[in-house]
């Protein structure tokens, strides 16, 4: 690893009972954690700080080419929470992503609005170019204590969590299942994968096949299918089990922000909260100009300002609501993930 990057790696394999113990303890940055025998995790805490970006491409294309980066103003481990804001909002990204390329419209508005703002990249193969692509129970450990380092730091008791996709479920689990929730003050899912996703249509298709899902997917390249992709689709055993008995937990504010026309969960009613306590919203109920779907939503204006407002309530105003064509940044999107 080049030094001039400045990232440190923990590697972390971690399994749920050891984890429920750490969490009230910081760990350093580059501390490893013990291996778990036939699991191998990677995560990292991005300090090569870039420009703040306002479209979901510009973000993945610079993030592909500066790794390690972290959007300006998160991360930094000095940051004194505030009256105003006195928990730090944790930022999780999604699948085969980082904290940059998810991050860098949020993360510095954040910052600037007086909040202290982490981010980290969680779920790395050994050895891989990306993240979030690993078994998703591990990647809630290196959530686990990547917010006990940043409670640890800034003294605060509690942190609030934004988690985009992946991101969402990762942080649920850690939520529900971990004990996190404990340690949370707000849970904030965008296009949350909560019921799972069909992954545009192709895992109804995929259990029809001999053997199912499960002999579907070893058929498949593993470049294209990641375990914690397979653990997102709708009826998986992961989400079967985090959602067993209520998907939510006591002592945290749940909400979900999705849309109708998401590209990866179908139906989009699979994004919602189930249990009363929880605060479901959609772009369209609110904006029905606004036709933004999964890959733009943490780079879009309506939805930034509605996540401003629900981590400061005091400041929330209602966001314009201006046109947003359907499909938007898709092909853009496609084309800067895969070329």
């Amino acid at each position: 690893m080049q030094a001039r990057r400045r990232i440190r790696w923990v590697a972390a394999a971690v399994g749920v009972g050891w984890v429920a113990s750490i969490l009230s303890v910081p760990l350093a940055a580059a501390e490893e954690v013990p291996d778990i025998p036939g699991v191998s995790s990677v995560w990292q805490i991005p300090d090569r700080v870039g420009p703040a970006q306002s479209a979901h491409p510009d973000a993945a294309r610079y993030a592909r080419q500066h790794p390690g980066s972290v959007p300006p103003g998160v991360n930094d481990f000095t940051c004194t929470p505030t009256g105003a804001h006195p928990r730090p909002v944790v930022l999780v990204h999604g699948t085969d992503s980082n904290a940059y390329s998810d991050w860098a419209a949020l993360g510095p508005r954040l910052a600037a609005s007086g909040h202290c703002v982490f981010a980290l990249n969680y779920g790395g193969e050994p050895g891989g170019e990306s993240y979030g692509t690993e078994d998703i129970t591990v990647s809630a450990g290196q959530l686990a204590q990547f917010v006990a380092q940043v409670r640890g730091a800034t003294g605060a008791r509690e942190v609030d969590i934004v988690g985009y996709s992946q991101g969402a479920t990762v942080a649920r689990y850690y939520l529900n299942r971990l004990g996190g929730a404990a340690a949370t003050g707000h849970w904030i899912g965008l296009a949350s994968p909560t019921y799972g996703g069909t992954m545009f249509g192709l895992v109804p298709v995929l259990e029809q096949t001999p053997g199912g899902m499960a002999w579907a997917v070893a058929a498949l390249p593993p470049e294209l299918v990641s375990p914690a992709l397979v653990q997102q689709a709708q009826g998986s055993p992961l989400l079967d089990d985090l959602n067993g008995g209520g998907d939510t937990v006591p002592g945290t504010r749940y909400t979900t922000i999705g849309s109708r026309i998401d590209e990866v969960i179908q139906p989009a009613t699979n994004i919602a909260l189930r249990d009363r306590s929880a605060t479901n919203l959609m772009i369209q109920d609110l904006c029905p100009l606004n036709q933004s779907g999964h890959f733009r939503m943490p780079y879009d204006e309506y939805t930034l300002q509605l996540v401003m407002g629900l981590l400061d309530p005091a400041t929330a105003v209602t966001p314009p609501c201006t046109v947003v064509p359907a499909g938007t940044g898709i092909l853009d999107m496609i084309l800067t993930e895969n070329f």
